[in-house]
């Protein structure tokens, strides 16, 4: 397995859309991964599917990506994915750390608020995740995160991530303000060319 280090390097962030059918999803996660995304997170609601995230996950080995479950530590434990991202009803990282071991990625939702991100930087997670950036047509009661809590989110040491509403049109806002990774569901998955636009994304972080 790769170090988790890299897959955490500035880029695009791949979180799938929850309500998608696996010949739909299967596909299209290829595509992204093509487009050189090195996370991919697997969001479903209710409730993931197993037999999805292995399918996801082979595609990310392949691609040489980590896939991430979103809120269900069980379930990555289960089919051995790279890591979890936990919202804020979703469990302890320190449990989660307990049960996938010192080499799984633990994100962790931190909304607008930077005494949480303080406090669960404490509980040893890989990255920080902020957000809503922007209006986001998937969760539209959001709270809003000004761009200037990502600029000082960065004196934790711990990659940033954004989340929201981004597109690329106003992702470099997001850059601009120090996020390390920008979490994309919709301006991605719903483009024309998904992995055209994943290269796209990745542009933003090219020297």
């Amino acid at each position: 397995m790769n170090d988790k280090r890299d897959f955490l390097k500035p880029g695009l962030y791949a979180l799938t859309p929850a309500d998608w059918s696996p010949a739909r999803l299967l596909p299209a996660a290829k595509a992204v991964l093509d487009g050189g995304v090195r996370v991919l997170q697997y969001r479903a609601k209710p409730r993931p599917d197993p037999d999805v995230a292995r399918e996801l996950l082979k595609l990310c080995v392949q691609a040489g990506a980590a896939l991430i479950i979103n809120d269900d530590v069980e379930l990555a434990a289960i089919v051995n994915a790279h890591g979890i991202h936990l919202g804020r009803d979703d469990g302890d990282p320190r449990r989660a750390r307990e049960l996938l071991g010192d080499e799984a990625i633990i994100g962790v939702s931190c909304y607008d608020d930077l005494d949480r991100a303080r406090e669960l930087a404490t509980a040893g997670p890989d990255y920080l995740a902020f957000g809503s950036l922007f209006a986001s047509p998937t969760k539209p009661d959001a709270v809003n995160c000004p761009p200037d809590v990502l600029t000082a989110a960065r004196e934790l040491g711990l990659p940033v991530t954004a989340i929201g509403g981004i597109t690329l049109d106003n992702a470099q806002i997001a850059v601009d303000a120090g996020a390390d990774l920008l979490a994309v569901i919709t301006d991605l998955f719903e483009a024309e060319d998904i992995e055209q636009r994943a290269r796209q994304f990745q542009e933003l972080f090219t020297p």
